[in-house]
């Protein structure tokens, strides 16, 4: 298998495809590449009519199946190797988690327009909208709900690190780039995704990369 990823410092979907190849405890070849430069321009032309995704990323190349989006990847690989690897095995968690990621995956624009990703930057004092301190505000409540019902068994938010900790991870780092304050439940969570192996290594990644976006770098007037 090869997955198809952008920028580490700033690309939140390729972060939760990345995450999903990992658990899913498959081999897979890592492809990063710049989605605004040549090299992408040109593997496109090589691929030819074959435009999934249309330019964006991540993709998953597994023989003749092409899947794009971070969500269809996850289920994709669950079907692969077993759902129970990513989804909670009770049937009231793994409702509740579905309807956590389908959430992520469709909502909370504000937030990510207003606090883009960005694993190397910390930054005080940044203004927010309304509407994107109420994603946050709900968030923070899917987590405490999640945790209080089902989060006995571990750190993460049904207990075992699952398909809801790949989803909300890119809003863990947002959380911790721009300073939002959270409840101590929270900070505990944070920490302990934020340490998770996999998440290390792609922060150390995202530390290592050369290239800069100028645009999720500029400070607030």
């Amino acid at each position: 298998m090869k997955l198809v990823i952008g920028n580490k410092n700033y690309s939140s979907w390729s972060l939760r495809g990345w995450l999903a190849a990992k658990q899913s405890g498959l081999s897979f070849e890592e492809l990063t590449v710049n989605i605004s430069g040549e090299d992408w321009e040109a593997q496109k032309k090589e691929w030819g009519d074959v435009q999934p995704s249309s330019g964006k990323v991540p993709i998953l190349w597994d023989g003749d199946a092409v899947i794009w989006d971070s969500l269809a990847i996850l289920e994709y690989l669950g079907d692969k190797v077993g759902r129970d690897r990513f989804w909670p095995k009770d049937d009231v968690a793994r409702g509740m988690a579905r309807a956590m990621v389908a959430e992520m995956h469709s909502s909370y624009l504000p937030l990510r327009r207003e606090m883009p990703m960005n694993v190397r930057r910390r930054i005080e004092g940044h203004r927010i909208s309304d509407d994107a301190t109420g994603n946050i505000v709900r968030i923070l409540s899917l987590w405490a709900e999640a945790r209080s019902r089902f989060g006995g068994g571990g750190p993460f938010l049904f207990g075992a690190f699952c398909a809801a900790d790949i989803f909300y991870a890119p809003v863990v780092s947002r959380f911790i780039t721009y300073g939002v304050g959270v409840p101590g439940f929270a900070q505990a969570y944070m920490q302990a995704v934020w340490e998770h192996d996999w998440m290390q290594q792609w922060i150390n990644a995202a530390e290592d990369e050369d290239w800069v976006i100028e645009s999720f770098e500029m400070e607030e007037a």
